[in-house]
């Protein structure tokens, strides 16, 4: 019977040590914590967003970094079977807006309890409070794990799942990615992802905590478009916040390295020009006889009518009736293409995922193992591979610890021990 070491008693290390178990493996999980899915835990606002029922062409085009490679452990492992066996650990599940999937109680420890009762019934062994210090590596392959009090595991495979750099509250302070390196391993650079943006217009400031729904966000590098989504957002003391500026954010992080890049809002989508246009002379007419300041309350909420009027350049005295076409084209304009200057992202510490991690190329997609040192496999998020928000990247998390488990269980080192 292969003995397999699971390092990380997360999202992806749960899947792994299952999977690993179900596969004729004796599995030991070691985590540094004092539970199980810390994460997990405040995922989806701890609701946790389990995965995504999109089918395979919408899921992969949610992939941000390395789709190809997760082709294989997803084929493997995909969201219809992580949610079916949720269902068997008795998770009952529903599907929300944009395809995303929750635990029906709406309580990601419903999802912990269910993934520990599991590797209960797999004969799993959990060892709480036991940080990994390092990987034993013998000629070139790993062959066990050093605790921090220094006593050593030994095992046929080692599955690294110790998380990113996101949330370091959680346990997730980037150990793996230098037990990685220990074993010749690559790793990219690494950048907090699916966070807030950090915005340098004063405004925000005067409109912290207003939420806007049904908006479109673009973010540009000139002309260019880089970014385009519609949805929900939030303004904060330091920027913009909410579901689409996180997705945002993974697709611009690397190049807000360079230097700030524009951003517009359409506060309007639903509307054409003309009809926009028609909206606000029906408004005016209601209002001719108020100051501009004051014409605006049905438009918009009265803080960014408020910043509206300022950013216009109309009189916020004038009366409605005396307002120019050149001036209404003005508002116009601004309502569609409402500017913003992004200056960069916050810190892992506001961060979802971790962007960056385990170069790919030197893991096997099919095994998930190493293509460096026989006998260690990854899995999660240490890899350089992320999605948008909505799932998938727990699916990420899912599918690759799936693959990890069944391999290492099934096989130990490619080599043998």
């Amino acid at each position: 019977m292969n003995q397999v070491i699971v390092v990380g008693g997360g999202a992806a290390g749960m899947i792994a040590a299952l999977s690993a178990a179900e596969s004729g493996a004796a599995v030991r999980l070691y985590e540094k914590n004092e539970k199980l899915g810390k994460k997990l835990f405040i995922t989806g606002k701890g609701r946790c967003n389990v995965t995504n029922d999109a089918d395979a062409e919408e899921f992969f085009s949610n992939v941000i970094t390395n789709r190809k490679f997760f082709y294989s452990p997803y084929y493997s492992f995909s969201n219809q079977e992580m949610m079916t066996l949720l269902e068997q650990l008795g998770v009952p599940l529903k599907t929300e807006r944009g395809g995303r999937v929750f635990p029906a109680s709406d309580k990601s420890s419903d999802v912990i309890r269910g993934l520990e009762n599991g590797l209960i019934k797999a004969g799993v062994q959990v060892f709480l409070n036991s940080g990994v210090k390092e990987l034993l590596l013998e000629k070139g392959r790993c062959c066990g794990i050093m605790l921090e009090d220094g006593r050593k595991e030994r095992g046929d495979a080692v599955i690294l799942a110790a998380g990113g750099c996101s949330y370091p509250s959680t346990g997730s302070t980037g150990d793996g990615y230098r037990m990685a390196e220990s074993a010749g391993h690559a790793v990219t650079s690494l950048r907090p992802a699916l966070a807030p943006l950090l915005v340098e217009d004063e405004f925000c400031k005067e409109l912290q905590g207003l939420s806007l729904r049904n908006i479109s966000l673009r973010l540009l590098e000139g002309k260019k478009e880089l970014y385009s989504g519609f949805g929900e957002m939030l303004f904060t003391h330091f920027g913009i916040s909410g579901p689409l500026v996180l997705s945002a954010s993974s697709r611009v992080v690397k190049r807000l390295e360079k230097g700030p890049l524009k951003a517009e809002l359409d506060l309007k989508p639903a509307l054409s020009q003309q009809a926009l246009d028609a909206r606000i002379l029906r408004d005016f007419e209601e209002a001719r006889n108020k100051c501009f300041k004051n014409s605006l309350g049905k438009l918009y909420p009265v803080r960014l009518a408020e910043v509206m009027v300022r950013l216009s350049g109309i009189d916020p005295e004038k009366q409605v009736n005396a307002v120019t076409a050149a001036e209404r084209r003005r508002l116009l304009e601004l309502t569609k293409h409402f500017p913003m200057t992004v200056t960069g992202v916050r810190g892992f510490s506001e961060a979802i995922i971790t962007q960056g991690g385990v170069e790919v190329k030197g893991v096997n997609p099919s095994t998930m193992e190493s293509k460096l040192a026989p006998g260690l496999y990854f899995a999660g998020e240490l890899l350089d591979l992320d999605a948008l928000t909505g799932g998938f990247n727990l699916q990420i998390a899912w599918s690759t610890g799936w693959a990890a488990g069944e391999a290492a269980g099934r096989n130990g080192g490619a080599y043998g021990i």
